[in-house]
């Protein structure tokens, strides 16, 4: 029977590398002769090359912001419901992307929405409604590890700190925070990721506008309609590598021990 188990668990996982691995060994195919990879020089598709690493470091930074107190709140602190609270915070991160942008247009048809808008700064069809959507996917990733990451702390090292003379913020700063060093780094960098890579909650309350709200993943869907396939792949293969490097980026975090 163990032999038998394993040799299931085997073939599952060879199955599973294989999947993706064959999803990278194409985009490598099309990109070795270098002719897609000429797209990436064009002005236009560098304009949406930095209007992608942009807009979701801002949001990526913004999120993290509110993530780090919002988990450790959710780790530490017990109250009823509070499986409740963490869901709602979290819902982006299984949330259809397009329902996701259909929820913030409307929520700028409300009164106070319109008034923001008139006001203070528009959203709908404009770089802050870039940033807004891809805020809230950052952000229900970035709260998700984080929450992890302190709940993985011994609480008992924040009570001998209080025991120490400590308050409750010189506790988290002293010993917690620096323990969670680079459990935060990973969340940042898989919001930044996750928002990078976005493509229906920005397209649906900043539009496709070529030139103006064209991030990578809008221009390779307008690269298609438009059958430029090379400016396609290149900008594929851009996505592809940041998701890479930033899954490297976090496994390399979270096997080593924060000094």
């Amino acid at each position: 029977m163990r032999g038998w188990f394993e040799g299931v668990l085997l073939t599952a996982t060879g199955i599973s590398v294989s999947l993706m691995l064959m999803l990278l060994a194409v985009q490598a195919e099309y990109t070795g002769a270098g002719t897609p990879l000429k797209a990436l020089t064009q002005p236009d598709v560098l304009r949406a090359m930095y209007l992608s690493f942009a807009t979701s470091s801002v949001a990526a930074l913004i999120a993290i912001v509110l993530a780090v107190p919002t988990g450790y709140a959710l780790a530490r602190w017990e109250y009823p419901g509070r499986w409740l609270v963490e869901c709602l915070l979290v819902i982006p991160v299984i949330m259809s992307p397009i329902a996701l942008g259909v929820a913030l247009l409307l929520v700028f048809r409300t009164p106070m929405g319109q008034w923001v808008e008139n006001n203070v700064v528009r959203f709908v069809f404009e770089l802050p409604g870039m940033v807004l959507a891809q805020f809230f996917l950052a952000f229900a990733l970035e709260v998700l590890v984080i929450r992890v990451t302190f709940s993985g702390i011994d609480v008992r090292l924040e009570q001998v700190a209080r025991f120490l003379g400590c308050t409750p913020w010189q506790a988290f700063r002293r010993v917690s925070l620096p323990l969670a060093r680079n459990g935060i780094i990973a969340g940042f960098v898989l919001g930044w990721a996750r928002a990078m890579g976005d493509f229906g909650s920005t397209c649906t309350i900043a539009g496709a506008v070529k030139g103006k709200t064209e991030t990578m993943p809008i221009s390779i869907y307008l690269s298609l309609a438009s059958v430029s396939l090379d400016r396609a792949i290149a900008l594929s293969v851009v996505l592809t590598l940041v998701t890479v490097v930033g899954l490297v980026v976090v496994g390399l975090l979270m096997t080593r021990r924060p000094t």
